[in-house]
């Protein structure tokens, strides 16, 4: 039996803003993987760690897992905490 997980990416060093950042996926685990002796990168055979699928929602996400029989563990997206500055805060001496 395949084992998925859903989660929403984190946004990316290079990213400002949250977009893309919205959408569900649903990605295969990687089973026996290989570590490559020369170049010491972990790979597969399983050509199923390559599919990586996009939902608008996670019930779509599961409905789908569900409708498939994939085994799936949800990673729930964690809280941002957003400080709210003014640019006059810059310059006050405290």
């Amino acid at each position: 039996m395949r084992k998925a997980k859903i989660y929403i990416p984190n946004k990316s060093a290079m990213q400002s803003g949250l977009g893309k950042t919205y959408k569900w996926i649903l990605e295969y685990e990687t089973k026996d993987p290989i570590k490559n002796p020369l170049m010491g990168w972990e790979s597969s055979l399983d050509t199923y760690t390559e599919i990586r699928l996009e939902f608008t929602s996670k019930e779509s996400a599961i409905n789908y897992a569900k409708k498939l029989k994939i085994n799936y563990e949800i990673i729930e997206p964690k809280k941002r905490k957003t400080v709210k500055k003014s640019y006059a805060d810059n310059f006050l001496r405290e």
